[in-house]
């Protein structure tokens, strides 16, 4: 069986080029024309599927072949986009750049080969006119199995440096299928890892969206764009299909779900793992919600921005004090990333949780990568020997660090920084497991093993702490 999604791959020569512009003003642009959009980002990015979200009104999806392995992103993409007319996927950095050392695994190219999806090139222009055409033949030639089908022009600054542009890449063999204009940016604020989530500004995100939707829709020959869509073949894949909880009929726990502007850093498929594996998912705002959602018998507190919201999370002293005491309790925990801060003692001299006996500060160092990681033991989250690929992007740290402090054992033991088959990869162990919490800056795809939602409500079942 063959399934048919009209698909596009929006990719770029480097970051910076104008990719979520384009592919989130693209999203929001046949949207508003009627059409049911699938969004979808290369890699493991949190924030631009919150703004494709937006512009759909469809969950944003990640596809991750480092996180997920190449044979799951199919499958992934087939399920996101069921009962849509159009799938259009964001990429990530420049179209062949991947997870280091490690060749085309995790890019946009690699991705765009298994999904047999054309390619829509951005390319800033507003520095060159006739090595444009260069560039383009040089990244359409470069693998011939990633079709590179359109060229969209951004940062253009007159009617004259389009006619330029245009008349170099005449005899690319590429069309150009969109002119951005310089003037005409979209700009939406940023800090220290990205963009800031919409979340925190919903109603000046819906605005920015509203307009790239109109940038895109003057600048780009939608027409042809939806063409270009529907030329992709049929894929061969199954969608990928939810986990059941198993045969033995059970109660359904309810496992609290941490959201709101502060936590908003998680994979779609999280929460549908959790509903599948026979959990009721509730979620709840730390900075606003002075309970736990009635009834708790697990909690999972995601990543996001704490450090920006550290005053407020602490002045919620009830909370506070409910997720304390329901850890003590020996319920189930998972945490990342953001989750990790919440959990310790104090977030930059802010108290929090103090469900582990760790403080956490901001610094100047950016810790991001892919890492590989093995379960040190067992955990609420995962059995002693559970492999599993994550991702780290933080500009924090806990003292004492994990392995070095009483009362917790290490979550992961992390390899990272050398290639494959290097002969000394560094090592590390990374997280706490404390009772039932599991906390760790690493961020899981649960896709890839969803055995650890189905582990993680199974040590929910017969509790009712709050």
């Amino acid at each position: 069986m063959s399934t048919a999604v009209p698909r596009l791959v929006v990719a770029a020569p480097s970051s910076g080029s104008g990719k979520t512009t384009v592919a989130t003003g693209l999203m929001a642009a046949f949207t508003a024309a009627g059409l049911a959009v699938s969004p979808h980002k290369v890699g493991p990015d949190y924030i631009d599927p919150g703004y494709h979200a937006l512009a759909t009104g469809r969950p944003g999806r990640n596809l991750d072949a480092y996180l997920c392995g190449p044979e799951l992103v199919a499958p992934l993409f087939l399920h996101g986009a069921a009962g849509a007319d159009l799938a259009v996927v964001e990429g990530v950095m420049g179209l062949y750049d991947g997870a280091a050392g490690e060749g085309e695994l995790g890019s946009t190219a690699q991705v765009a080969k298994v999904l047999r999806a054309p390619v829509v090139l951005v390319v800033d222009a507003s520095a060159q006119s006739r090595s444009v055409a260069a560039l383009v033949h040089g990244f359409a030639s470069w693998d011939p199995r990633v079709r590179v089908a359109g060229v969209i022009l951004n940062k253009v600054a007159s009617d004259r440096h389009e006619g330029l542009l245009r008349e170099a890449l005449d005899a690319s063999g590429v069309p150009v299928l969109g002119v951005l204009r310089r003037v005409r940016q979209v700009r939406s604020p940023s800090r220290h890892l990205g963009l800031v989530p919409v979340a925190e500004r919903r109603a000046e995100a819906t605005e920015a969206v509203a307009a790239l939707a109109e940038q895109v829709r003057s600048g780009c020959d939608l027409t042809a764009l939806l063409a270009l869509a529907h030329s992709a073949p049929p894929l061969p894949d199954e969608p990928w299909a939810l986990p059941g909880p198993g045969s033995a009929p059970r109660a359904r726990p309810v496992v609290a779900v941490a959201g709101g502007a502060a936590f908003t850093f998680s994979y779609a498929e999280h929460t549908e793992l959790l509903r599948a594996a026979g959990a009721e998912v509730a979620v709840f705002d730390p900075l606003r919600d002075t309970a736990l959602p009635p009834g708790t018998a697990g909690l999972v507190v995601g990543g996001g921005f704490p450090e920006v919201y550290a005053p407020e999370l602490s002045a919620n002293e009830p909370l506070r004090k409910a997720v304390a005491e329901l850890a003590a309790s020996g319920a189930p925990v998972a945490a990342e990333c953001a989750g990790l801060l919440y959990l310790a003692r104090e977030l930059d001299g802010a108290p929090m949780c103090g469900v582990l006996d760790v403080t956490a500060r901001m610094t100047e160092r950016l810790t991001l990568g892919y890492r590989e990681a093995v379960a040190v033991g067992d955990s609420a989250l995962a059995a002693a020997g559970t492999r599993v690929r994550g991702h780290e992007f933080h500009r924090t740290a806990v003292e004492p660090p994990a392995g070095a402090g009483p009362g917790a054992a290490p979550a992961w033991g992390l390899t990272w920084g050398g290639s494959r088959g290097a002969d000394r990869p560094e090592r590390r162990v990374e997280g706490f497991v404390k009772g039932g919490v599991h906390a760790s800056y690493l961020h899981v795809h649960w896709a890839a093993e969803p055995s650890v939602a189905r582990r993680f409500v199974n040590r929910c079942v017969g509790r009712d702490a709050a």
